[in-house]
């Protein structure tokens, strides 16, 4: 009897304690919010007529080359966002890993390219409307815009980026 008297006694001690801890890991809450998409939604975002070029990368944060060439495309798209470029990184990583995967990841590498996940088993329908070419092999990007369109099935690095758009912003 004793002993359940002396938890007793315990319990406001430890709530107390355990209070401040409970609100802590509430505002550790990630502010980061991804939007996730089908491939239906994703679809208009791959064919804007506009005066915009737009680089559509493709990655995951489980492809090593993918983790490569990010800090190429955050340069690029900080060097360009005031000359109407817009990056778009698409992640392929699993929905269910949003929030213990994607999301610390972005805010540790403090991603500021727009990122959408694209959440959409139907990939052999999908794959082909990107490109025809595409086995689906990524790290991939689709740059498009002022009657250009081309599909890149490889890892690029920001000299070839930069040589792809440059002349596009030029026309």
């Amino acid at each position: 009897m004793n002993k359940v008297k002396n938890i007793f006694r315990l319990l406001p001690g430890l709530l107390f304690l355990l209070i401040p801890f409970l609100l802590f890991s509430e505002n550790r809450k990630s502010e980061t919010e991804i939007k996730v998409v089908d491939f239906k939604q994703l679809q208009p975002l791959l064919e804007q007529e506009d005066d915009t070029i737009y680089v559509v990368n493709f990655w995951a944060t489980w492809c090593a080359p993918c983790l490569k060439e990010i800090p190429y495309f955050e340069e690029f798209g900080e060097k360009y966002r005031d000359r109407n470029v817009k990056v778009l990184m698409v992640s392929l990583d699993m929905r269910s890993q949003l929030e213990t995967k994607l999301i610390p990841f972005i805010e540790k590498e403090k991603m500021k390219n727009e990122v959408i996940l694209l959440d959409d088993p139907r990939f052999n329908d999908w794959i082909p409307l990107v490109d025809k070419s595409w086995t689906g092999a990524i790290p991939a990007t689709l740059i498009y815009g002022n009657g250009f369109r081309k599909f890149y099935p490889k890892e690029l690095t920001l000299a070839e980026l930069e040589e792809i758009v440059q002349p596009l912003l030029a026309n």
